[in-house]
């Protein structure tokens, strides 16, 4: 199936770039990164240094002044290897637009310019202990002192949270307002009373590091806030459909990706006197496999021409994070049984696969969150 006329001569250039970095340096060391939970902050630098870094921010702070295209093929081709570290789309395509978008003039030139280069990593603290889709929830406080912010509260989940140097953090600055009493201010790594907690251990994802912060009466500038106090929910919002975009590129490109490992597997892997392949059974299960897979693409590639062209609605990306996290969930599972016992063993891609891909329904809003978001929709229209 032919995809939709997304990238260019210069993305495709670029993409040659992408898979040599992803082969070479990121795909041999995902066993070795998933044992300690973390991938070494050297790689990001490599990373910023060849360019595969927030390439989307204008030329002033080390981008290509273009648009997300770049990092789109950054995302698609960690997926194709199936990655779960290090965290380049989140701190590309999430944490830095809230700064760039949000942040003064001298922070922007202060910290942009230093993720794109991959010295400084970013990461966005939203979910608590007892908040996690319920953002209104959070209770982490931020008060006014000096001409800056007192901060005190914990987070937890927060992807790249080990590596971070630039922690956005989802705080309440005006108790009595609920959702409209929540500021986005910038706690950066060395800060006095900030901590770190465990590097939490997950079902999958492992090369993907995950920690619990602390606050302790962190003391950061007044120009650490982002926007203005008490629009962090609005800018959260205005946020989610590029963030949930991701999610869903990288849900294709995994399920592009357990798909061709099994179809090879079941081509080399035989039973009875015959290949796999062979049987009816396995053609059928591969060719639904390969359908939802084609609906997705276009489906996928529909919501980036939306993104590109300013016209991505929340409705839109949240029911492409659905379809897709879910559509992901069922092939890898149907891969895993093509697989038989060594479907079950943890040294075959697939297996992880399995376990990477259960955690895609959850974060970036559950899928009841997502159906949730699409129903009020419809009832809006009735």
């Amino acid at each position: 199936m032919e995809r939709m006329a997304i990238f260019n001569e210069d993305h495709e250039s670029f993409r040659t770039t992408v898979r040599r970095f992803c082969e070479e340096r990121v795909a041999p060391n995902q066993e070795a990164w998933a044992d300690e939970h973390r991938v070494p902050p050297e790689i990001w630098r490599e990373a910023g240094g060849l360019g595969l870094l927030c390439a989307w921010l204008p030329e002033e702070y080390g981008g290509t002044g273009t648009d997300i295209r770049f990092d789109l093929v950054v995302c698609e081709e960690l997926a194709r290897i199936g990655a779960t570290g290090p965290g380049f789309p989140l701190h590309s395509l999430i944490v830095a637009p809230y700064i760039a978008e949000f942040g003064g003039d001298a922070l922007k030139q202060r910290l942009l310019p230093a993720m794109a280069r991959g010295e400084k990593i970013g990461a966005i603290a939203m979910t608590e202990p007892g908040a996690g889709s319920d953002l209104a929830g959070i209770r982490t406080m931020a008060v006014p002192y000096g001409d800056g912010w007192r901060i005190n509260g914990q987070k937890t989940f927060i992807t790249n949270g080990h590596n971070a140097d630039i922690i956005i953090v989802a705080c309440i600055t005006d108790p009595g307002k609920g959702a409209h009493g929540i500021s986005l201010i910038i706690v950066e790594s060395g800060t006095p009373g900030f901590s770190r907690g465990r590097n939490l251990r997950k079902m999958g994802q492992h090369a993907q590091d995950t920690a619990e912060l602390f606050f302790d009466d962190v003391i950061v500038p007044g120009d650490n806030l982002l926007g203005e106090a008490g629009k962090g929910f609005i800018y959260m919002m205005e946020g989610l459909p590029q963030e949930r975009l991701v999610a869903t590129l990288l849900c294709q490109g995994r399920a592009e990706a357990a798909l061709a490992t099994t179809i090879a597997y079941t081509a080399d892997r035989r039973a009875f006197g015959k290949r796999i392949i062979d049987f009816q059974n396995t053609r059928f299960k591969l060719a639904e496999m390969q359908a939802q897979i084609m609906a997705g693409r276009a489906f996928c590639d529909q919501l980036v021409m939306a993104c590109l062209s300013k016209r991505l609605s929340a409705v839109d990306a949240a029911a492409g994070k659905l379809w897709h996290s879910e559509m992901l969930g069922r092939v890898v599972d149907e891969c895993v049984q093509l697989h038989g016992g060594y479907g079950y063993m943890m040294e075959y891609p697939i297996t992880r696969a399995y376990v990477d891909a259960r955690i895609e329904r959850i974060y970036g809003g559950t899928s009841e969150i997502m159906k949730e978001v699409i129903a009020r929709d419809i009832v809006k229209h009735l």
